[in-house]
């Protein structure tokens, strides 16, 4: 009996083995495909490529619909240069898992990998010179693929040239920018999207608006464009922070907002921020100010742009600078690390005791009285502010 038991274990055994995760062996084909495409190096579920670069990947889905095989991928490329990883989302059909897997690799490597390639090889850059705020950035930006889906009859279109200008008003100190343009139509529906560094642009997409109303033709069939531009700056990045550190007093500040009742407790909340960014009292600043307007952008409902106003002197003479929030290096990890609170489901009361100390709520509950002391219909979404506004106290203060 004893023998029958063991031998009956090893069939299960084998038959859990030869069941296998349909999504792990697509990952495994891709990775295949895509190390043999880019000539890399297979280690660790990831393909590694010279200059420091690794490719991950993860499949979202996979699908057969009507016998045609529907994958959505997620490449995520990461350098130690980044500040972020480089975050690619592609969907692909195809008739058998090889096909699908190639498409998926394909719009990839066009893409994202070609621009990357480029910027390696240091191979038809474009001078693009950056200034703010009394700064000075050179950046050689390099985009010459576009990827179309289902565009016939044609010439490619250099998406980038809709926005040449305003390119640098979103630059800041960062070593690596990646900028990532997305545009489909389907009949009446129109999708367009501006990123930079995976996050949203909301008012660059106004420049692409005739281009799609106008030249995509979508009455039949879906199509789509895309376009990546990566920008590089010529000197090695200077800042005296890194994420890291932002992350992690911005964590604690949080949880320490949380439980303020108190000018004193506020103040005592400030003198631990300096130590928690070791001294750099210009972070602890920032820090301090964008939190709470970031919890009542993400929180309030209200709308928002792109852009921050420094305010700089006093009185009469004081005078209010505009930049981008993209050129604030601090201003993404702050709202990655309120994203992440939120996503603890803090309760109402933690985030009503950070949002009441911003700016925003103030304006936008003075804006809702009003509306209501005239009788007025009036909704947070109704409103639309061009940005935040803030004032740093210490001299020399410079924008990271």
């Amino acid at each position: 009996m004893g023998l029958f038991k063991k031998k009956n274990n090893q069939k299960d055994e084998a038959a859990s083995a030869a069941v296998v995760d349909p999504k792990e062996g697509m990952k495994k084909l891709i990775l295949d495909q895509l190390n043999e495409k880019l000539s890399g190096t297979l280690y660790d579920d990831c393909v590694i490529m010279p200059k420091g670069f690794t490719i991950d990947v993860q499949v979202a889905r996979l699908d057969d619909v009507e016998d045609v095989k529907v994958l959505q991928v997620v490449f995520i490329v990461r350098h130690d240069d980044f500040d972020e990883p480089l975050i690619e989302p592609v969907d692909a059909q195809g008739r058998t898992d090889e096909d699908v897997a190639k498409m998926a690799v394909e719009i990839f490597h066009g893409g994202v990998w070609h621009p990357l390639d480029q910027s390696m090889t240091k191979k038809n850059g474009i001078h693009v010179p950056v200034d703010f705020l009394r700064q000075h950035y050179d950046f050689d930006m390099y985009c010459q693929s576009v990827v179309r889906i289902g565009v016939k009859d044609k010439e490619p279109t250099m998406l980038v040239n809709f926005i040449r200008n305003e390119i640098p008003k979103y630059i800041g100190s960062k070593k690596y920018y990646w900028l990532r343009i997305y545009l489909a139509k389907f009949k009446d529906k129109e999708i367009i999207e501006v990123r930079l560094n995976g996050s949203v642009l909301v008012e660059l997409p106004q420049y692409f608006k005739e281009y799609v109303a106008k030249e995509m033709n979508a009455t039949e069939t879906f199509v789509s464009e895309k376009q990546y531009a990566i920008l590089v700056q010529r000197e090695e990045d200077k800042c005296p922070f890194n994420k890291e550190l932002v992350m992690s007093a911005a964590k604690e500040t949080i949880q320490s907002m949380t439980k303020i009742t108190s000018r004193e407790e506020y103040i005592e909340m400030s003198k631990k921020l300096e130590e928690l960014t070791e001294g750099n009292k210009d972070l602890a600043a920032e820090i301090r100010v964008f939190i709470p307007e970031i919890f009542a952008k993400l929180t309030l409902g209200y709308r928002e742009g792109d852009s921050l106003f420094l305010l700089e002197g006093e009185g009469d003479e004081q005078q209010s600078i505009e930049f981008k929030k993209t050129q604030l290096r601090s201003y993404f990890y702050l709202q990655q690390a309120i994203l992440e609170f939120l996503s603890t489901r803090p309760s109402q009361e933690d985030v009503s005791r950070i949002v009441t100390n911003s700016v925003a709520f103030r304006e936008l509950k003075k804006a809702l009285d009003t509306a209501k002391e005239e009788n007025r219909e009036l909704k947070p979404e109704d409103l639309y502010v061009p940005g935040t506004s803030y004032k740093i106290g210490h001299e020399g203060y410079r924008v990271w």
